[in-house]
């Protein structure tokens, strides 16, 4: 291959990862898939042919087919790709830590209170990776008020990776996005 193709299949290959990236996510369609942090790969594996693969965020996350079917429309539509395939990839495994600040931001916003992280954030004036700070606490923040005053409803809400959480001090119920 020569170099002029390799910069033509690494432009194309960035589009169509914009694209796929762009699609909603079924369960909360406030994330996109990219935000969400479940698009792991896109690669063009010839002339109007396209592999993508996701990362469920549990096995056996009955989204996963609803993503795939998502992805294939949007890259025959708008990308002009002629076969998709879409292949599920389990490791690595997906992690909370994989949703982009971005992605929590939309969280907050919407009122399910973002899982924490402790993936590294950065680096310090030296050079060396900075992590969040992990908290010395189990609370969670209330998305609607800020308070950490906070309790348990239930483990679970309306998917399983979410739980029900009410705020003491505003009195609003809201999800929480578990860490996983």
């Amino acid at each position: 291959m020569v170099t002029g193709e390799v910069r033509q299949d690494t432009a194309l290959e960035t589009e169509l990862r914009r694209l796929a990236g762009s699609v909603p996510d079924p369960e909360l369609p406030v994330l996109t898939l990219a935000e969400l942090g479940v698009l792991r790969a896109v690669h063009v594996s010839g002339p109007g042919r396209v592999e993508v693969e996701l990362t469920p965020t549990y096995t056996g996350c009955p989204a996963i087919e609803a993503m795939s079917a998502d992805i294939e429309r949007i890259l025959h539509e708008s990308g002009g790709m002629a076969e998709v395939t879409v292949r599920t990839v389990l490791a690595p495994a997906w992690s909370t830590d994989d949703i982009s600040a971005e992605g929590r931001r939309k969280l907050a916003a919407f009122g399910i209170a973002p899982p924490r992280t402790t993936r590294e954030v950065g680096s310090s004036a030296v050079g060396s990776a900075v992590a969040e700070p992990i908290p010395l606490s189990l609370a969670i923040r209330c998305p609607h008020c800020g308070s950490i005053d906070t309790e348990l409803l239930s483990r679970f809400s309306s998917t399983a990776c979410k739980a029900l959480r009410r705020c003491v001090s505003c009195r609003e119920p809201f999800d929480h996005f578990k860490e996983l």
